[in-house]
């Protein structure tokens, strides 16, 4: 499954990647991150790893992220994996104006679980809403 998301954050580019950019913010704007722990090396560079553990509500999924692109200030692209689930995220940002940028999210997920083909084929609109979640918390915490 494949699909794409855009949000327009009132700032302009350099700002918002600066506010992307550090690891220090995600508790800040990534609803329900309880752990991010680099395990091998340099955060946020190419081929860099970490544990992500998120609260799901009475659940917590845990994932793996390998940055796999990283040129800035255009693009920045992840992969989680988790048990049975591979996620790709490529977040692309483009100046609309001085004070305005488009931040777009290009998400592909593949499983080998049947139960998530079934959700992802029956629900993939649940996906799309849970990614625009996560991009409309960033925009709030960075407008503030």
């Amino acid at each position: 499954m494949k699909y794409e998301i855009e949000i327009d954050v009132n700032l302009p580019r350099d700002k918002v990647i600066a506010l992307f950019d550090d690891t220090e913010n995600l508790k800040k704007w990534m609803p329900g991150l309880v752990i991010f722990e680099p395990m091998s090396g340099e955060p946020g560079q190419v081929g860099a790893q970490s544990k992500i553990v998120v609260s799901t509500g009475k659940n917590n999924c845990e994932m793996i992220e390998t940055i796999t692109v990283r040129n800035l200030p255009d693009e920045f692209t992840g992969v989680y994996t988790t048990d049975g689930m591979w996620n790709e995220n490529k977040n692309l940002f483009t100046e609309v104006n001085e004070n305005t940028t488009r931040w777009k999210s290009v998400n592909e997920f593949k499983s080998d679980k049947l139960l998530m083909k079934l959700m992802m084929f029956l629900m993939p609109g649940a996906f799309k809403k849970e990614s625009l979640k996560f991009m409309q918390s960033f925009k709030t915490f960075a407008e503030k």
